[in-house]
């Protein structure tokens, strides 16, 4: 089918966004507007969206659904679907883990095609050029890349296991979202001492992302034994400046998995995630 008609769950920020690229390829791209806010009506009406009465009659009308709702109700959202027997391709676009997106297609199937989702990036307006990661059904995947050729979301097809996007997705999420609470307790303790302003001059001599560098780790564990204990040192500095510690203990505790690598300048990537994974 050229020009599917889409359901979007819900048009929330990313979710309006997302579907409003996808009216580029679509016969008509749906919302429903039972038990939304004035804000989310507001927000759908902005990006050109379809309004449509009840969740039924939305999924009645959809041949391609797509689920971008807070990952606390994706189960939930997707337990409804399936008790109306959609049948068409649901994509399960929530930042969830691999398990709980199994356990969704487990709900859907067979009477629906799953494709696993994960979205890296920002809304795609202004500007912005997310990446929606699919993994499923090799020809679903294909059909949701049809669905946003040509605009602001790119995509990309990891593979036909449900979960590998949700992965990729929760990967990348764990080290940027992370790095950011790290960026506020250590600008946090400087600003306490007086010397914010100069951490930020000296962090901005360097500007490469460690994300990039996986070959450091080993290095990391060769270090773990000097770098743990500086850690809870730097936590006792946030605690006596009435900054949460909690991070930087759990970030101390991570690196006592490598006690026994000290200066162990042969130790390879490999060998430090293995080491890693072994309480």
């Amino acid at each position: 089918m050229d020009q599917p008609t889409v359901g979007i769950l819900h048009p929330g920020s990313m979710g309006a966004a997302i579907a409003a690229c996808a009216t580029a390829n679509a016969a008509a791209v749906l919302w429903c507007e039972a038990g939304r806010s004035a804000a989310s009506t507001a927000r759908a009406a902005r990006f050109g969206l379809t309004p449509v009465a009840t969740l039924p009659e939305l999924l009645d009308r959809s041949d391609i659904v797509i689920s971008l709702c807070p990952p606390a109700a994706a189960e939930g959202l997707a337990r409804d679907v399936a008790e109306h027997r959609f049948a068409g391709v649901y994509v399960e676009a929530n930042a969830i883990n691999p398990e709980r997106a199994q356990r969704i297609a487990a709900l859907l199937e067979p009477d629906a095609t799953v494709v696993d989702g994960g979205i890296v990036g920002s809304p795609p307006v202004g500007g912005k050029t997310p990446t929606l990661h699919l993994s499923g059904g090799n020809d679903a995947a294909s059909r949701i890349q049809g669905l946003f050729a040509g605009t602001a979301v790119r995509t990309a097809v990891l593979g036909v296991e449900v979960g590998k996007a949700s992965a990729l997705k929760l990967s990348y999420a764990s080290f940027q979202k992370t790095s950011r609470v790290l960026v506020a307790l250590a600008v946090g303790m400087a600003r306490e001492h007086g010397v914010d302003q100069e951490l930020i001059e000296v962090a901005s001599r360097r500007t490469d992302s460690y994300l990039s560098e996986p070959q450091y780790v080993a290095k990391t564990a060769a270090r773990a034994w000097r770098w743990g204990p500086e850690l809870e040192e730097a936590a006792d500095t946030l605690a006596a400046a009435g900054l949460p510690p909690e991070m930087l203990r759990a970030a101390a505790s991570t690196l006592a998995r490598w006690q026994d690598a000290k200066d162990d300048g042969e130790l390879t990537l490999t060998d430090a995630l293995d080491r890693l994974a072994q309480p």
